[in-house]
Parts: structure tokens; C-alpha cells; sequence
């Protein structure tokens, strides 16, 4: 079946919405938990019916074969297929094989793959929409912390390793007058 045109401004508006995604130190869970919000909020504000953990067309690998996998969101519109949307931190295998089994039957599939980057693109006509991250390791026991700032949240920039107090005074050129500020 044909995906509807509309595909590629499906993907961009997502794309849109993910771009004002912040947090900092966040675990793994946390990460793919916002974003998931993030995306149901999407579907939400363009008037969709929104599913989580909704079924997929791929059945589950025996011995599970009368159960079918699970998509992270789903959207139903009232014009052109659903949008179906998967969210991993991980590059897997059966996410690229579930998403193109959901665009064979007649739906818009995407991507939402988030971490450091290194990203590798499905074949079309998966959506590959990436969330950069940055990583460090959290404290004991509670494995890597993940954070994304806006763009113009940079810290400041590093100060002079002159310490304060060594510096020569300099006399400022004051043109002798009345005193008064001008």
C-alpha cells in the first residue's frame, strides 16, 4: 500500500516538536519516557487520536507467535494513514523490521532514535528522526546520565588565569573639568 505524500511534513513536524526537548541528568527510562511524552503531546496538539503501546502488524518470533509486538505511540488521523512511531536508544534490528513491516501495511513509520549520535539510517520508508544527547557517568550505581539543552544554554566562556590583584593600575585619561557627569 502507498504512504500518503505527507509523510515527509509528518516527520519534519515531529522533528519540530522534538527540537524543544530539554532535560539534564536523566537515566536511560527517563530519556525514552520524555521523549514518548513528548510525542504523544505531538499527536495530541495535531487533533489525533494517540495510542501507547499500541499493536503492531509483526507477530512476536515463536514461541510467542500468536502475540503481535508493540509500538511505542500510535496515531490515528481522521485524513491519510496512521502514523506509527517507535523510540529507541538503541540501534535494534527488530525495531527496523517491525517499522517496516507497519509501512508495507499502509502507515507512516518513524524513527525516533536518541543517544551521542552515530545514528544509522533505516531503508526507506522509515523515518529516521534523531535526539542528540550528551552522557556522563552518574554516581554509583545509578549508570549514565543523559542531558540536551537548547542550543543557546552554553556555559560561560573560561575567565583570564590572571589572578586578581596582579595587575598594574593604569591612570584613565579624565579631562579635568567641573565634575559633573556628562
Amino acid at each position: 500500500m502507498h504512504v500518503a505524500d505527507d509523510s515527509e511534513w509528518v516527520a519534519a513536524s515531529l522533528v519540530r516538536r522534538l527540537d524543544e526537548l530539554t532535560f539534564r541528568d536523566a537515566t536511560t527510562d527517563q530519556v525514552t519516557a520524555l521523549i514518548i511524552d513528548s510525542v504523544v503531546g505531538w499527536g495530541r496538539a495535531a487533533g489525533w487520536r494517540v495510542y501507547r503501546r499500541a499493536s503492531s502488524v509483526l507477530p512476536l518470533p515463536p514461541p510467542l507467535s500468536g502475540q503481535y509486538s508493540v509500538l511505542d505511540v500510535a496515531c490515528a488521523r481522521p485524513t491519510g494513514p496512521p502514523v506509527v512511531i517507535e523510540v529507541d536508544h538503541t540501534d535494534r534490528r527488530r525495531t527496523v523490521e517491525k517499522l517496516l513491516a507497519e509501512a508495507a501495511a499502509g502507515r507512516i513509520s518513524i524513527w525516533v532514535r536518541w543517544g551521542p549520535g552515530r545514528f544509522v539510517a533505516p531503508p526507506p520508508p522509515v523515518h529516521l528522526i534523531t535526539c542528540v544527547v550528551t552522557g556522563r557517568s552518574g554516581p554509583a550505581g545509578q549508570g549514565r546520565l543523559y542531558s540536551r539543552v537548547p542550543a543557546n544554554d552554553r556555559p560561560p566562556p573560561a575567565h583570564s588565569a590572571t589572578p586578581i590583584g596582579s595587575a598594574d593600575a593604569v591612570a584613565l585619561p579624565i579631562s579635568p573639568g567641573d565634575g559633573r557627569p556628562r
